[in-house]
């Protein structure tokens, strides 16, 4: 079985990917020629995500037929949310060659929970959100504070979270929990999430919807910033 790597990468266009195929030894030279010279007159080409399979040409082409609507005629561009193709690679077996500094396991759920919001039109405004949890399991209501800077939800570092982990906690935000929380539960650094769930989850230990259990100044769940269907 042919094993090789398949990428995706964002262009300057919003809403353009680009989906290709390499060698594992030429994966380094095929990146940094498409960053700087780009492809097929479209430039601005950032890696997103890469990863390395056996039969790559096979999946390559399944890729190709699954997107096949999507695709720029003659080209490797396809019209595509960068999250459902990062949710779709990232769930192949491999070993993943791009980002380093996240597991594929917390890459599928970002590109999951992003995608969900964008699909929910969730956009919370820049600001200070706080949440006041009861967990029986903790024996103590859990307060924080969750940051948002344009898009990105923030914990900042001197949070205290539960140390008592309960259901449906993702093993991406796991984690983070034991990369940046101290012995006594207290968070290190500031953490980033893309979505208020996986802030929330972070902060309580469980599987959580941030959506009504973050607050705004007024006491308004944050909930009431995505659009409904009329």
């Amino acid at each position: 079985m042919a094993k090789g790597i398949i990428y995706a990468m964002t262009t300057v266009v919003h809403g353009l990917v680009k989906i290709g195929k390499t060698g594992q030894e030429n994966f380094e030279q095929r990146m940094r020629n498409l960053e700087r010279n780009g492809y097929f007159n479209v430039t601005g080409l950032k890696r997103a995500f890469a990863i390395e399979v056996e039969d790559y040409d096979e999946k390559e082409a399944m890729l190709d037929d699954i997107f096949s609507r999507s695709r720029v005629p003659n080209s490797e561009l396809f019209a595509l949310d960068i999250d459902l193709v990062m949710q779709l690679l990232s769930s192949f077996e491999g070993r993943q060659v791009y980002p380093k500094s996240k597991p594929k396991e917390q890459v599928f759920e970002q590109a999951t929970e992003e995608r969900h919001a964008n699909l929910s039109n969730g956009e919370v405004p820049d600001g200070e959100y706080t949440m006041n949890r009861k967990l029986k399991r903790a024996g103590k209501a859990i307060e924080a504070t969750m940051i948002v800077r344009s898009g990105t939800f923030v914990i900042p570092a001197g949070t205290q979270v539960c140390m008592v982990e309960g259901t449906g906690l993702s093993e991406g935000v796991r984690q983070l929990r034991t990369m940046f929380v101290d012995e006594d539960g207290t968070s290190t650094e500031d953490v980033e999430f893309t979505s208020p769930s996986s802030a929330c989850s972070f902060v309580i230990g469980a599987s959580a919807n941030g959506w009504v259990n973050w607050q705004n100044a007024e006491g308004d769940y944050i909930d009431v910033y995505r659009e409904r269907e009329s």
